[in-house]
């Protein structure tokens, strides 16, 4: 468990749902904490563009009065300074903290009526009893992980969007590799076809987060490419919580029809997860395009492509690019999904959270095209 040392808020009061403030004043007053990493900020940098957005303050633990621009040179024009305290006014708060750092922070955010975005782990999984088996610890606010709504908006609109009306809620954002995987495989998932599943999934370094780390240095990670977390990585239970919700099955079966193995290559960001599904029965090519084009058809986010996407096709952008195909010889379903996974798979997907919950138009502060070369 990560000690939290910044105190949540100045003052505890009560404030309105995160909708009611954004239609009033056109914009929201939000707070994000720990923006000194990659996800943090990338984040902030979404937000700084953000049209509907105010950046009350940023937070960090034991950082105050020290500008943005010595952890985030790119962002130095902002010219903000890191503080200890939450104001008390803001409507949202954004984390983008360590495993377990956020849940006693989230408690009180919520506990005040503001709305929390938490990009770490700690509001994923629903069942308490997840957070020992894959995390090493006990989860500190158990009674608010019924609450928590997963904010991956291609599965979960409606809930994000019910959210808007209620003070004190919680999106818990969902990480890097389910979001590939999930897009890439839901519509099979959905249609009950899925008999067992096999992922393959390549991420960038920054995946592994900014704290240094010997195994993260230039010299170990150029020029070699690495499987990690073969004895369970935590992303799995994530993966089978999402994909047992979509079938109605409990989450155990799926786990139990799941195999995920993560790897580290070496490229700055970008996310590729190759999905190799055994189906419960024979699907035609037609029959898969359907299921695709009624899934994703009127999606801003996701594109449904013809040919394997790369990571380059959506560098810096909060695009998903998807394809899917029947292998011919062996009937397997091969789904793919590429994103990149500071934007899709973190900043950027909190920020579409955000906009539905907000009831902006959810592409809002998102429209940038990715980058190439």
């Amino acid at each position: 468990m990560h000690p939290m040392a910044t105190p949540v808020l100045s003052q505890t009061t009560s404030a309105r749902p995160l909708r009611a403030a954004v239609a009033e004043r056109g914009k929201a007053r939000v707070a994000a904490v720990g923006v000194t990493g990659y996800a943090g900020g990338e984040l902030l940098r979404l937000l700084a563009a953000h049209p509907a957005v105010e950046i009350a303050a940023i937070v960090g633990r034991g950082r105050s009065g020290e500008a943005i621009g010595k952890s985030q040179p790119h962002l130095a024009e902002l010219a903000l300074e890191i503080q200890q305290d939450i104001p008390q006014d803001v409507d949202a708060v954004f984390l983008a903290l360590p495993h377990g750092a956020s849940a006693e922070v989230v408690a009180e955010i919520v506990g005040s009526g503001r709305t929390a975005f938490d990009l770490g782990p700690d509001f994923r999984l629903r069942d308490e009893r997840s957070y020992p088996e894959w995390y090493g610890w006990d989860h500190p606010a158990p009674r608010l992980l019924a609450d928590a709504v997963y904010g991956l908006p291609e599965l979960h609109r409606a809930e994000l969007a019910a959210l808007g009306d209620r003070a004190g809620s919680i999106v818990g954002v969902p990480g890097c590799y389910p979001t590939a995987t999930l897009l890439a495989t839901a519509p099979v998932a959905r249609a009950g076809l899925i008999a067992d599943l096999v992922v393959d999934a390549k991420s960038g370094v920054s995946g592994a987060g900014r704290e240094p780390k010997p195994e993260l240095t230039f010299s170990e990670v150029n020029e070699t490419v690495r499987a990690y977390g073969l004895e369970g990585h935590r992303h799995a239970a994530e993966i089978a919580q999402e994909l047992g919700a979509l079938t109605s099955t409990d989450p155990a079966a799926q786990l139990a029809a799941l195999e995920f193995v993560p790897h580290l290559i070496p490229m700055t960001r970008g996310l590729l997860a190759t999905c190799y599904i055994r189906t419960t029965r024979r699907v035609e090519a037609p029959e898969l395009a359907e299921l695709y084009e009624a899934a994703y058809g009127a999606e801003p986010f996701v594109q449904v492509v013809a040919a394997s996407p790369s990571t380059k096709h959506v560098t810096g952008s909060n695009v998903a690019r998807v394809h899917a195909r029947v292998q011919p010889r062996t009937g397997r379903v091969l789904a793919l999904g590429a994103i990149d996974n500071l934007v899709k798979g973190a900043a950027g997907q909190a920020v579409q959270a955000f906009n539905v919950v907000a009831g902006l138009d959810e592409r809002t502060g998102l429209e940038a095209r990715a980058i190439a070369p």
